[in-house]
């Protein structure tokens, strides 16, 4: 318990030469234990610690750009350490039952200067969650290393999430601010730390003569509490819930089955195997190229001669009808890319350059819309809208988004103080959104607010940590702790890129991991797979298909409870009990609210695995057996048509 006063005990001791260390303390009045402890010696440095019960739970250096010189009393919850240079600001936030929370700043540092900050990851003494989405999405998330790393959303490493946000085993979390011109280091410059970087440098803006370094640090009794907290005070929750039938019924998309290989022959041929088979559906998504060049906005007739009679046939078979979209234009796409070039609708750098390069550009032979633009985002989606009532579609997939797709050293049409890069990103999705909850993004920054589904970025179709299906899980409790609980899991099995694509094995194994996420998303198909392994693909796909649409109605009552008070989707398995060392690192397992945990093999070959239960009575969802946790069930038995799965019970 953290103290109910306000009030607080200052032990201040005046730094008088750099070979005298002081100590500097902030202490609750009331004994709950909770200490923050400042040392330095002037000439080489600040550290600080933050105790409760004597037992560190967040400890950092402080970079500094001149020996400090003093140490000056502000008040009972405020202190400053003085440089020639610069002053650091410490401030106590809050101290009540609930969080501690200490507020750490250093105002208008000229941009010629870099602060490093660098934050311990305790070794083996805590695990920390949070931080970007990326391809090796280890969890916890302390293995990661990153090299002074521009910590912005964009297409390297698939960084689509880059939430300043970070949370550990011990109840502490550390939030940065938006504007701060961010970079990390993790375990790179200096092992087993978290080092943050401010500096204004490209992909900030240079130009901004001065920059803010702030950050905020809280502790709770626990890490499930500090995170409620970060969420309700920072990170946020959303406004409303998803589309429900996207939670309850599979999408069903053209992407990785036929890539870019579509018309509406395809298409047709696709939803009367879907049909046929009789398996269920949320809608039907047109993936790409099936515009007459890219940024029209307008169906090519040769691949679609008539795309509004392709869009009722297909709902007149129980489809729903959705459309990829991305936000460029190519070059010789007219008069699309000259309207909106002589409009200013496109993104420049400071030159008045607008070239870019994406997935289906060559280089500087494509732009990106500025939707920092207010006239530019209503141009777009004033296209976007004729396209509906043209069509008769009835919604979209957004790609891309990230700040990474337009020029370097963008001028976006902001004030100065507000370039930062991803206020585009910000700006982006805001405008999407506004085509309702059946959207679907892939990237974010303090987007939490929307009820849209949030996409994970393109996996491979391999067994491998570099992206393939052992990442899955992850992702998930990585975008759940990041705040946005309503993941839309990556296409089952993959998507195929290259030589990678799923077979029999992989394909089931990704069905059953996703049998209690928010969605399922078929591209490939069951019916691509012969039977084998003792099993019926097409029958055994439809069990697990019927599976999620079974428990669809406790999905939609977390999406509920994401908006009323915050709480993830889908929990790490630790959420049940925060102090449990050993579901801490627990990757390849997840809860669906609190009362069902999935086990999903994920490694090839595997038809046994381990499985930890956290606190509580579990009954097998299989067989019916009754288990009291905390415990571990060794050499569970796991055939390919088995999904371990279990039911806690009251």
């Amino acid at each position: 318990m953290i103290g109910i006063k306000l009030g607080l005990l200052l032990v201040f001791c005046a730094l008088v030469m750099s070979s005298v260390q002081p100590r500097y303390q902030l202490s609750s009045r009331i004994d709950t234990g909770v200490r923050f402890i400042l040392d330095t010696d002037g000439s080489e440095g600040a550290g600080y610690r933050i105790v409760r019960n004597d037992r560190t739970v967040f400890e950092s250096t402080l970079g500094h750009l001149a020996p400090f010189t003093s140490a000056i009393d502000r008040g009972d919850n405020r202190a400053v350490l003085m440089s020639g240079l610069e002053q650091i600001v410490f401030e106590i936030l809050e101290d009540s039952p609930e969080i501690f929370l200490l507020r750490v700043s250093r105002k208008s540092i000229s941009s010629e200067n870099t602060i490093t900050d660098c934050m311990s990851l305790g070794r083996n003494s805590l695990n920390w969650y949070g931080g970007p989405e990326q391809f090796y999405q280890y969890w916890p998330v302390q293995r990661l290393t990153l090299s002074n790393y521009s910590y912005v959303t964009k297409e390297a490493d698939s960084t689509a999430i880059v939430e300043r946000y970070w949370v550990n085993s011990e109840g502490a979390f550390i939030f940065l601010s938006d504007k701060t011109p961010l970079f990390v280091d993790q375990n790179s410059m200096k092992d087993d730390h978290l080092c943050f970087i401010a500096h204004q440098r490209l992909p900030y803006n240079p130009r901004v003569p001065t920059f803010d370094f702030e950050y905020t640090i809280g502790v709770a009794s626990d890490a499930r509490t500090a995170h409620m907290e970060a969420i309700n005070r920072f990170l946020g929750k959303p406004s409303g819930i998803p589309d429900p039938l996207m939670a309850t019924r599979p999408i069903w998309s053209t992407w990785a089955r036929y890539k870019k290989d579509i018309d509406e022959t395809v298409v047709m041929r696709f939803a009367n195997e879907i049909v046929d088979r009789e398996f269920p559906n949320s809608q039907f998504e047109i993936d790409d190229d099936w515009e007459i060049c890219y940024g029209a906005l307008e169906f090519r007739t040769s691949k679609f001669p008539n795309i509004r009679n392709t869009v009722q046939q297909l709902k007149n078979m129980g489809f729903r009808v959705t459309l990829w979209i991305h936000p460029f234009i190519n070059k010789g796409c007219e008069p699309y890319y000259t309207t909106a070039k002589d409009n200013g609708y496109l993104v420049q750098d400071h030159s008045g350059n607008t070239d870019t390069k994406w997935w289906n550009s060559a280089e500087d032979e494509a732009a990106y819309i500025d939707f920092t633009n207010p006239e530019a985002a209503a141009w777009y989606t004033g296209r976007l809208r004729n396209l509906l009532e043209v069509t008769g579609i009835d919604s979209f997939k957004f790609d891309a988004g990230e700040t990474s797709w337009h020029p370097e050293d963008p001028m976006f049409d902001i004030p100065l103080e507000d370039q930062y890069p991803q206020k585009i990103t910000q700006d982006f999705v805001r405008t999407v959104t506004e085509f309702g909850p059946i959207v679907e993004v892939r990237t974010g920054f303090r987007d939490q607010k929307y009820n849209v589904y949030m996409r994970m970025l393109d996996l491979y179709s391999t067994w491998s940590w570099f992206n393939g299906l052992p990442t899955l899980i992850p992702t998930l409790l990585q975008f759940n702790m990041n705040g946005y609980p309503f993941v839309l899991p990556d296409m089952i099995g993959g998507n195929g890129y290259g030589s990678d694509v799923p077979d029999r094995e992989l394909f089931v194994r990704w069905l059953q991991a996703t049998v209690f996420m928010p969605t399922l998303q078929f591209s490939f198909v069951p019916w691509d797979f012969e039977d084998g392994d003792g099993i019926n693909v097409v029958e055994v796909c439809r069990n697990f298909v019927k599976l999620h649409e079974d428990y669809a109605d406790t999905i939609i009552q977390r999406f509920e409870r994401a908006v009323s008070y915050g709480e993830p989707v889908n929990p790490p398995v630790w959420w049940l009990d925060p102090r449990d060392k050993t579901a801490q690192t627990v990757s390849d397992a997840f809860l669906l609210g609190e009362d069902i945990l999935a086990a999903p093999v994920v490694k090839q070959g595997q038809r046994f695995r381990n499985i930890y239960l956290p606190v509580g009575r579990w009954q097998d969802g299989n067989n019916g057996s009754i288990y009291q946790g905390p415990r571990w069930l060794d050499n569970y038995p796991a055939p390919l048509s088995i999904l371990p799965y279990f039911i806690r019970l009251p």
